[in-house]
C-alpha cells in the first residue's frame, strides 16, 4: 500500500511518501480500500504534535476516509467485502489501506460519492452535535459561524438555515462570503486578518448591528483568538457560545460578559462524545443522511489532491484558504 507518513513533528512540507505491506485487520476490524481521504484541521495539528491524541511515529495523518471493505477480521458482523463504508479513523487515512474497528464505521448510500462521504462524517457530525445537543438551535433564533468558510463552519451554516434559524457568517474574504451567501447565509460579515483592540469593537459592532437588538442566540466559533470576544460580547440574554476550535489561538474571556447576560460557554468535542454515546450519534448519521438524500445539505469540496499531494491539501487549511472541503483522492 502507498502512504504519506508523519516521521517527525512538523508541518506539511514533512509528509514522505512511503511503500508498506498491505494491513490485515484484527479481531473486530475490516480493511477498507480507501478511494478518498478528506483534510480537516485536527490533521494540521497532529502532524506538529499539537493535538490532544499523539500517535506513535510514523504515521499518516488523515481521520476521514470512505472506501470499500475488502478484508474482514475474525467476528466482524454486519460488515462485509465489497461495503461502501465511511470511517472515523482519528488517524492513517493518507494511505491506500486501512483497517478500522467496526464501530467506528458507517455504510453510506449507494448513490453517495466517495469524495461526499470522505467529507461527510467529520464536519456535519461535529456541527450538527453542536448546534442540536449543545446549543439547543430554534428556528427563528440568530446563529453567528465565525470561520463560515471552512469545513465545519460551512456545515454549520448548511445545518442552521435547514433548521429554520437566521444565519450570519462571519469570514476573511469577499470571496468566502460569496461562498457562505450560496450556502445559505442571510447575512455576512468580513473580519480583518489581524485583529487589535479597535477592529474587536468593529466587529462587535457590526455584529450587532446584523443581529438586530435582541443579538446573537448562538455563536458557532471555530476560530477563537481575539474573534471570540467580540461574538461573546454580542450575544443575547440567554445565548450559547460553542467552542468548536482555535486556529487563531486559544482566546482569552473575560468572564463577567457571561454574567451580564446569563450566557453560556459551551465546550464542544465530537470525537469524544462519540465515543461516550454511540447510540446519540447513530441518530444524529441517521437525520444527516435524511438532509443529504433531500439534497438539504452536501459537502462543497473547493480543492482536490493526489495522495502524493496530501501535504498541499494540509497546507491550504493551514494558510485558511480553503473553502468547504479538502479531498485527497487515492485513485
Amino acid at each position: 500500500m502507498q502512504a504519506m507518513l508523519s516521521t517527525a513533528p512538523g508541518g506539511p512540507e514533512t509528509l514522505e511518501p512511503t511503500t508498506l505491506p498491505d494491513p490485515e485487520p484484527a479481531r473486530g476490524e475490516v480493511r477498507i480500500k480507501v478511494r478518498a481521504a478528506a483534510a480537516n484541521y485536527p490533521d494540521v495539528l497532529i502532524i506538529r504534535d499539537l493535538y490532544q491524541i499523539k500517535p506513535p511515529r510514523p504515521f499518516a495523518p488523515g481521520g476521514e476516509v470512505a472506501g470499500e471493505i475488502d478484508a474482514v477480521g475474525e467476528d466482524v458482523t454486519g460488515f462485509a467485502p465489497g461495503d461502501r463504508v465511511a470511517a472515523l479513523t482519528g488517524h492513517g487515512g493518507f494511505a491506500t489501506r486501512i483497517c478500522v474497528a467496526t464501530e467506528r464505521l458507517v455504510k453510506i448510500p449507494a448513490t453517495m460519492p466517495f469524495e461526499d462521504a470522505a467529507c461527510f462524517l467529520f464536519t456535519y457530525g461535529t456541527s450538527h452535535h453542536a448546534l442540536k445537543d449543545r446549543a439547543q438551535l430554534k428556528r427563528g433564533e440568530t446563529l453567528l459561524v465565525l470561520g463560515a468558510a471552512g469545513g465545519v463552519g460551512a456545515a454549520a451554516v448548511e445545518l442552521g438555515r435547514a433548521a429554520g434559524a437566521r444565519v450570519i457568517a462571519a469570514v476573511s474574504s469577499e470571496q468566502k462570503a460569496d461562498f457562505c451567501r450560496r450556502l445559505g447565509a442571510a447575512e455576512t460579515i468580513v473580519y480583518p486578518r489581524e485583529m487589535d483592540r479597535d477592529a474587536q469593537k468593529a466587529l462587535a459592532g457590526e455584529i450587532k448591528r446584523l443581529a438586530g437588538p435582541e443579538g446573537v442566540h448562538v455563536v458557532y466559533d471555530a476560530v477563537g483568538g481575539a474573534y471570540a470576544e467580540p461574538a461573546i460580547r454580542s450575544l443575547a440574554w440567554m445565548g450559547r457560545f460553542l467552542v468548536v476550535g482555535f486556529p487563531a489561538g486559544i482566546p482569552k474571556i473575560p468572564l463577567n460578559l457571561t454574567l451580564l447576560k446569563v450566557t453560556q460557554i459551551v465546550g464542544v468535542f465530537w470525537g469524544a462524545w462519540v465515543l461516550r454515546d454511540p447510540e446519540g450519534h447513530a441518530r444524529n448519521m441517521k437525520e444527516l443522511f435524511e438532509l443529504y438524500s433531500r439534497g438539504e445539505i452536501r459537502p462543497h469540496i473547493s480543492a482536490r489532491f493526489p495522495l502524493e499531494r496530501a501535504g498541499e491539501a494540509l497546507q491550504m487549511l493551514l494558510d485558511r484558504k480553503a473553502m468547504g472541503k479538502v479531498v485527497v483522492n487515492m485513485d
